[in-house]
């Protein structure tokens, strides 16, 4: 219940009640005025609230006719690709190339998952949430997550814990923009742009490589 707008979801599912309770009062022919007969009728309109909710929580959600006034968080669900731009510097003093990355967003009524994948490593979130407040101007999509980089790529970059902000960008949303920060004082930039609506499970063939395959001189052991 915590994912609807309360007020609104009340007076459409008091309206939605009093139109079956109606309905079927009529066609059994009960009399709408009698307050016993109307008794009679509430196992029935019960069962009809909870498959509506039902039919509700698993399809309905998602219709744009519903986002803002109802349901106050966006559909994001699909994968999501750009780059991540890390502040760590090597010994040299340099600022790695911005990495090509995607997210895959798994999303439902109740649940989230969030898989972001690079050239050299996968994360899998394990707590998310919305953050969404109209009067304040604010849209965000924030989740902690568990890093594990690939088994070629350990030696230089362990497994990591970290936090990722997103600021969601456009009624229709079109981009994710945000920063991340990690348990190895590590933090950066995140960019994103909707891509598709499946959930990918590898970085597709068009994006270009991971720096670290073009020859870039740094090593990876802080690196997002």
């Amino acid at each position: 219940m915590k994912n609807l707008n309360m007020k609104p979801f009340f007076y459409l599912l008091a309206s939605f009640s009093a139109i079956i309770l109606f309905l079927v009062a009529i066609i059994q022919g009960f009399d709408p005025r009698n307050f016993l007969d109307l008794l009679r009728l509430i196992p029935i309109v019960a069962t009809a609230d909870c498959f509506a909710y039902f039919v509700f929580t698993v399809w309905l959600w998602r219709w744009k006719r519903f986002q803002g006034w109802l349901i106050p968080f966006p559909d994001l669900n699909g994968t999501w690709q750009g780059h991540i731009q890390t502040n760590w510097k090597d010994a040299e003093g340099n600022i790695p190339a911005p990495i090509p990355t995607i997210l895959a967003i798994k999303q439902s009524f109740g649940r989230m998952s969030c898989v972001m994948r690079t050239g050299e490593m996968e994360s899998h979130s394990y707590l998310e949430g919305f953050c969404i407040d109209k009067d304040a101007q604010v849209r965000r999509l924030c989740y902690s997550y568990t890093s594990r980089p690939k088994a070629f790529f350990r030696e230089r970059s362990t497994p990591q814990d970290g936090t990722m902000l997103f600021n969601i960008i456009g009624e229709a949303v079109h981009k994710l923009e945000g920063e991340y920060w990690t348990q190895r004082k590590t933090t950066g930039t995140v960019t994103l742009t909707f891509r598709t609506n499946q959930q990918l499970d590898e970085i597709p063939g068009d994006l270009p490589p991971h720096p670290m395959t073009v020859g870039e001189s740094y090593t990876d052991n802080e690196r997002s």
